[in-house]
């Protein structure tokens, strides 16, 4: 297994892989990568075995309140994902692993992520990666 840094060349490969756990646009979500790429303040990496793909992990800088920390900037996980048939090898913990020695690169002393309330294997992972629950929020809206 290798673990690399993204780079803008690789934005399709990350937005296929994103696609694969977030419901969105693969053009739009290229397009995104493709920004966070060059971004001071975030990083993407990718996983392959042999030459193929098989997951990544995006992180940034975020320099708003983040439940449970004291410090700005956090490094915070935005997402990863492995395919499922890699999963359970320790790769999603080592792309982890490259967000957090990142994040300390950029003179962060604490590391976030969240997920959805009811995605109970999102928490599971989390937990089992080393992450310590804070707080649940819901959230409310309502057009005016």
């Amino acid at each position: 297994m290798l673990i690399r840094r993204a780079e803008p060349a690789d934005s399709t490969t990350l937005s296929a892989l994103a696609c694969r756990m977030w419901e969105h646009d693969p053009q739009e979500l290229a397009a995104e990568f493709d920004q966070l790429t060059t971004s001071p303040e975030a990083a993407c990496f990718l996983a392959y075995c042999g030459d193929v793909p098989v997951g990544f992990a995006q992180c940034q800088l975020r320099h708003d309140y983040v439940e449970g920390t004291t410090t700005s900037p956090v490094g915070f996980l935005e997402g990863v994902y492995v395919d499922e048939a890699h999963q359970r090898r320790g790769i999603a913990r080592c792309l982890i692993a490259e967000c957090e020695d990142w994040a300390r690169s950029m003179g962060c002393t604490e590391f976030a992520s969240d997920c959805e309330i009811d995605n109970q294997a999102s928490l599971a992972f989390h937990l089992a990666a080393g992450f310590q629950e804070t707080g649940r929020t819901i959230w409310f809206a309502k057009k005016l």
